[in-house]
């Protein structure tokens, strides 16, 4: 098996909305703002290659689904699909894919799922375009503001050789999404997948999918169902897990940083404690999606019992467990 950290589209937020209710005087030492207050984020996937057999792709990033004005306001840097053209580098297509994992539904995870935003064509009266179903228990009204593609046409799912992976616990989440978050979701990402198919909604530690080759942990302090997917090395240790939003980078490894987007932010510190106490126990690597500088490091804890990383990699292309 071989690991290839992938990068996809990138994105510029505010800092102060990333680091929650850490002081600017501090956050701004760990990643320099620019004169809007924005700091860079990657949207960083792993490819596992050879994982029994078959090519496994954690996540998917923000992708370039969003239409232009949307693709501005949310601070996406590309127009074209990065992520397409990262696999293509590594000498894959979206097509070879043979496992999506997804560790929640929120758009800057799943977008990249999607073709690259395009311009409704038009139609003959007689001949009204094509649409998808609401979810179920929702009305028209319910499609988020932030993941709009009503100018353009209609989304299109990528991947199609792919099993879908999702924890059950988001999906419901995803479906019914609390005022707080709607704006977070791709409304019609949910009926795809599950048109597609080929989606598995997974409760427990393990995959029908994926067997015990990729082991879920599970996280409530950001979204309902965080699923963060560790690719289980020798005799359990050794490992690499997706950290995704528990963990969106090296500075939030500090277990009282936190972003202002975790729903329950004193929950997800205690949560991170307990996950980075359990991947030191068993020298389990930590995969960064967000960082924009830092793809994979090994987790740390001083004499003072603070948590950080060492040995950090901003790329890797081919490495084994």
């Amino acid at each position: 098996m071989k690991l290839y950290s992938i990068e996809g589209n990138t994105q510029k937020l505010d800092g102060g909305a990333m680091f929650g209710n850490a002081p600017k005087a501090m956050w701004q030492k760990w990643i320099a703002p620019d004169a809007q207050n924005c700091i860079p984020l990657s949207c960083r996937c792993l490819l596992a290659t050879g994982l029994d057999g078959r090519n496994v792709l954690f996540e998917t990033g923000i992708g370039a689904f969003f239409e232009p004005k949307l693709r501005e306001r949310y601070g996406v840097v590309e127009e074209r699909h990065v992520l397409l053209e990262s696999l293509a580098k590594v000498g894959l297509r979206h097509e070879d894919i043979d496992v999506v994992v997804l560790s929640h539904l929120h758009f800057d995870h799943v977008g990249g799922l999607l073709a690259a935003w395009e311009p409704q064509a038009e139609q003959p009266p007689s001949s009204p375009a094509g649409h998808l179903p609401p979810q179920a228990g929702e009305g028209a009204s319910a499609r988020p503001a932030a993941a709009s593609t009503h100018t353009g046409a209609p989304p299109r799912l990528l991947f199609p050789n792919a099993q879908y992976l999702v924890s059950a616990g988001h999906w419901t989440r995803a479906v019914h999404p609390h005022p707080r978050d709607r704006a977070s979701f791709i409304s019609e990402v949910p009926a795809l997948l599950e048109a597609s198919g080929r989606l598995e909604k997974i409760d427990g530690d393990y995959s029908r999918t994926l067997g015990k080759a990729v082991r879920f942990h599970y996280s409530q302090g950001h979204t309902p169902g965080l699923m963060l997917a560790e690719i289980v090395g020798p005799h359990g240790k050794d490992g690499v897990v997706y950290c995704a939003d528990l963990i969106p980078g090296t500075p939030w490894v500090h277990l009282p940083v936190t972003m202002g987007y975790d729903r329950a932010p004193e929950m997800l510190i205690d949560e991170k404690r307990e996950f980075l106490d359990d991947k030191l126990a068993r020298g389990v690597r930590l995969f960064f999606t967000h960082d924009h500088a830092t793809a994979m490091a090994a987790p740390h804890r001083d004499e003072r019992g603070r948590y950080g990383i060492v040995d950090g990699q901003a790329h890797f292309a081919g490495t084994s467990l």
